[in-house]
Parts: C-alpha cells; sequence; structure tokens
C-alpha cells in the first residue's frame, strides 16, 4: 500500500512539475517575441540624421586642435627660419548637404561641403650670418576650411534587449585650406605659412574623427540606458526591450520590441489563442510619415489581463445616478419577492469579472467582450446578504485617440447578454432585470471604465520627441499609428535623464 501511495506522489509531482515548466517556458517565450514593432521612415531618417548632425556640431563647436605645430627650414640669406602655429581652434562649421543610407553593411552617415572656420596663433623667429640677432615675429591667422566631407557607417544590434550602437568606419576628408595672416610683416610671411596647409588640414580631420568617435560612444551609452520598462502606473509597466537585430531596408529600418503589459514581477503569458503568426508589420498608407508604430492586440490583452490577475477588477458599487435603483422599493415591480422579503432596504451590486476582457481587432475597429458577475447584496443594518447572481455578457465597440504620446481611447455599448447564475430569492424574470442592467451599464460601467481608458498608456517614444499629426490605422489583429515627430531643443539629446526601473 506504501508503494502504490509513493507512485501516486511521484506521478503528481511530475505532472506538476512538467505544468510549472510549461508555464516558465511560455514566459521565457513570450518575453522573447515582439507584439509591437516601430518602423522609421527615410523622412524619420533624414530628420533624425539632421538632428544628430546639429548635436554633432554643437558639441564639437569649440574644438581646440590639441597639436602645436612647428617647422624649421633653411632659406637663403635668412639662415635657419623656425615657425610655429599654436591655439589652432575651430569655431565655427557649417554643412551643406547630408545624407543617410542603410545596407546590409550598416547605416551611413555622409556630410558632403562642410566649410569650417579657424583661429590660430602663428609665430617666426631666424637669425643669419648678416644679422646677428633673433628676428622673430608673430600674430592671429584665420583659416577657411573649404569642400570638407565626413562620413561614418554605423552598426546596430540588440544587446541584451537594449540597442547597442557601433562605429564600423569613420573619415574625414579635407579638400581645401586658404589662411590669412594678421599682425606683424603677416604680408611678408603669408607665403612660408602656406606650407602648413597639409599639416593643419590632416590635425583638423584627426580632430574631427576623434571627436566623432567619442560622440558614438555616447550616443551608445544612451541608447543602452534607455529602460526596458514604461511605468503606465503604480501596478503596471510596459515592456520595452528590443527583440532581435533591427530590420534595415533601402529605406527604412524596423525595431521590433516585445510591447507586452507586465507588472515587474512576472511576465504576462499570452494564450495561443491570441498568439500572432508571425511579428508585426508596420504599414502607413501615408508613406511620409516619419514614424509608425503598430500594437498587436496581444498587446491590449496583455493589460486586461494584468488587471484581472491584480484583482482590480471588482467593484461594489453603492451609488450610482438613480439611488432609486439601490433600495428594494424600486425594485418592487421587477422582482417582487425582493421587495416582499426585504421592504425599503438599502441594496449593493457586488461585481466582479469572471475572466479577463477579451479584446478583438479588426479593419473597422476594436471590439471587446467583458464576463462578468452581479451580485445582488441587501444591506440590513451591518449585515450584508446576497440573494442572487447574474452573469452578463458585455459587447462593446472601443475607439482609439492620441493624447501627446499617450494612445487612449473611449469604449461604447453594443449589447448585453444575461442569465441567472444563481438566486435565494426564487426564479428571476431576466427580460424585466435586462432594462435595468443595461441602465447600470451605461450609466456606472461605460463612464468607469473610459476614466480609466481616457488616460491612456504610453507609447515607445523617447524623451523628448513628441508625435505630430498622428493618424490611427486599424488592421486585422493590430493597430497602427503613423506620425511624424518633433523635438525639443530643451531636451538636449547629451542632457535627457536616463530612469532605470
Amino acid at each position: 500500500m506504501a508503494s502504490l501511495a509513493f507512485f501516486f506522489v511521484l506521478i503528481s509531482s511530475t505532472f506538476l512539475s512538467s505544468q510549472a515548466n510549461n508555464l516558465h517556458l511560455q514566459q521565457l517565450r513570450t518575453q522573447d517575441e515582439s507584439f509591437t514593432s516601430i518602423l522609421v521612415s527615410q523622412n524619420g531618417l533624414d530628420f533624425v540624421k539632421d538632428l544628430l548632425v546639429n548635436e554633432a556640431i554643437s558639441s564639437i563647436i569649440p574644438l581646440q586642435l590639441p597639436a602645436t605645430i612647428e617647422k624649421s627650414a633653411r632659406i637663403p640669406f635668412l639662415g635657419n627660419v623656425h615657425m610655429v602655429i599654436s591655439n589652432v581652434t575651430i569655431y565655427k562649421m557649417d554643412v551643406l548637404a547630408s545624407y543617410v543610407k542603410l545596407g546590409n553593411s550598416g547605416i551611413a552617415i555622409v556630410a558632403s561641403g562642410t566649410t569650417c572656420n579657424l583661429t590660430m596663433n602663428w609665430h617666426y623667429s631666424y637669425s643669419s650670418w648678416l644679422v646677428p640677432i633673433e628676428i622673430s615675429d608673430g600674430g592671429r591667422a584665420s583659416v577657411e576650411v573649404e569642400g570638407m566631407e565626413v562620413g561614418l557607417t554605423l552598426g546596430l544590434e540588440n544587446h541584451e534587449g537594449t540597442l547597442k550602437l557601433s562605429l564600423l568606419e569613420s573619415g574625414c576628408y579635407v579638400k581645401e585650406i586658404t589662411i590669412k595672416l594678421d599682425g606683424g610683416a603677416s604680408w611678408l610671411y603669408q607665403g612660408m605659412i602656406n606650407a602648413f596647409e597639409e599639416q593643419i588640414g590632416s590635425a583638423v580631420e584627426s580632430a574631427i574623427t576623434n571627436k566623432l568617435k567619442d560622440g558614438i560612444l555616447k550616443l551608445d551609452s544612451f541608447l543602452q540606458s534607455l529602460p526596458k520598462e514604461i511605468l503606465v502606473d503604480d501596478n503596471a509597466s510596459l515592456n520595452v526591450s528590443f527583440v532581435e537585430n533591427p530590420q534595415l531596408s533601402s529605406s527604412s529600418i524596423e525595431f521590433d520590441i516585445n510591447g507586452l503589459f507586465t507588472d515587474g514581477k512576472k511576465v504576462q503569458p499570452v494564450s495561443n489563442h491570441y498568439r500572432q503568426a508571425s511579428q508585426p508589420s508596420v504599414f502607413c498608407i501615408d508613406q511620409s510619415k516619419m514614424l509608425g508604430i503598430s500594437l498587436d492586440e496581444a498587446v491590449f490583452n496583455s493589460a486586461s489581463a494584468l488587471y484581472y490577475d491584480a484583482e482590480f477588477m471588482e467593484w461594489i458599487v453603492d451609488k450610482v445616478p438613480d439611488q432609486a435603483l439601490l433600495n428594494t422599493a424600486g425594485w418592487r415591480f421587477i422582482i417582487p419577492q425582493l421587495y416582499k422579503k426585504y421592504p425599503n432596504d438599502d441594496m449593493n451590486l457586488n461585481i466582479s469579472l469572471s475572466s479577463p476582457p477579451v479584446i478583438r481587432i479588426s479593419e473597422h475597429n476594436i471590439g471587446a467582450t467583458v464576463y462578468a458577475d452581479v451580485i445582488i447584496d441587501v444591506v440590513e443594518g451591518s449585515q450584508v446578504i446576497p440573494v442572487a447572481c447574474i452573469s452578463l455578457v458585455i459587447r462593446g465597440t472601443g475607439s482609439v485617440k492620441i493624447m501627446g504620446n499617450n494612445l487612449g481611447g473611449s469604449v461604447k455599448l453594443d449589447d448585453l447578454a444575461m442569465s441567472l447564475k444563481w438566486s435565494k430569492i426564487g426564479n428571476l424574470r431576466m427580460y424585466l432585470i435586462q432594462p435595468v442592467m443595461w441602465t447600470l451599464v451605461q450609466t456606472v460601467g461605460i463612464p468607469y471604465a473610459n476614466s480609466y481608458l481616457g488616460k491612456g498608456f504610453p507609447l515607445p517614444i523617447i524623451h523628448g520627441f513628441t508625435l505630430q499629426n498622428a493618424e490611427i490605422i486599424f488592421s486585422s489583429s493590430k493597430v497602427t499609428v503613423c506620425s511624424n515627430v518633433s523635438y525639443s531643443e530643451s531636451d538636449n539629446l547629451n542632457q535627457v535623464p536616463i530612469h532605470i526601473k
């Protein structure tokens, strides 16, 4: 007998262990899957490129070249001439044209027709057998660099849920330099100072290249510091971890993120019933839009499941617009036996959802189905007496809208089905109760839901960028937000506060 009991314990533990492992594997798969895609179009890339170019210039200027350039030469009749230029500083830079190009090798950014202006100190000293003392002179000089080309190729990949930026290639080429001396007998030395053109050009190329490398390291650090979760409220966060490497095409780049709601302790597993066959793709009717964000209906269902599991979908209703409905006297013609047994007693409605609301997205709208139980309570003094339970199936249609960088919305009631689950006061005439329940859902339930839906939840947008002229597109199982973006100068990329949860 003992051996038989041991056998059953072994079978039970194996079964439970298998269930736990399956749930753990499902959660891991959910973390590794993408339910939100972000596509940056060519116009978006150009916008970001212009922003980065401007940020690069502002971070470079002023740039002091580290080296002091010296040159000595023996000149007939003058003897040994020692020439020095120092304190070479780039104080202005203008980019005539720039472009960004995507390819298998990475993201190429090229700035051409670039000009920059420099100032420097110059100094000469020489002595000869004709003049036994050392003669020296010096002054300031202005330098203009024209036709400069600056280019770099960047690699972008997923690194443990964040983006890693790497510099694959970089270069700077100076085409032409003009030097104008000021002070002293500058006219006498102009020809000799021109001999420094090549060295000044090399110094400029090296300094800008090194500065770009430093800038890419800072930008990489910024990207890897982006939070993997966006706080929605005290109970939920949005998982914005990157999934797989970015997908580059000839005119766009697509990022796939997890996108599901999480409570920070556990990942909400996605039912196979709602699981997509492939990663979401982004399609915008107006392809001039800079940005497209596609959200699978699994995102909305994960929010539904999270709040359901957290027991936030249980309410006791003791106040309604028509307060007479919460007294048995208001029900005397609807449920006569209720009034007869509990005359003029106050009532509560204990509402709880029997399962998470189900969200379905079609080409035309968003549909929601809610399964709820309503327990009718009679309040006698300090005693609450449950007398009946009615099961509701509520069907509604949702609309969505953009509020800043949040996706919010509202829902309206389309249909209400109901059935008696149990009763302590005998059979109920459901056709008489139906209009009352419709009124309660319409005047209490829907406004309550819309008060939360109206706040919305944050879309995965980097701090400092704001959606502009956004459009919303419905497709099978997806909602896509297509928008332009603006950037606030006050939110400098070098000063963005990063909060990692």
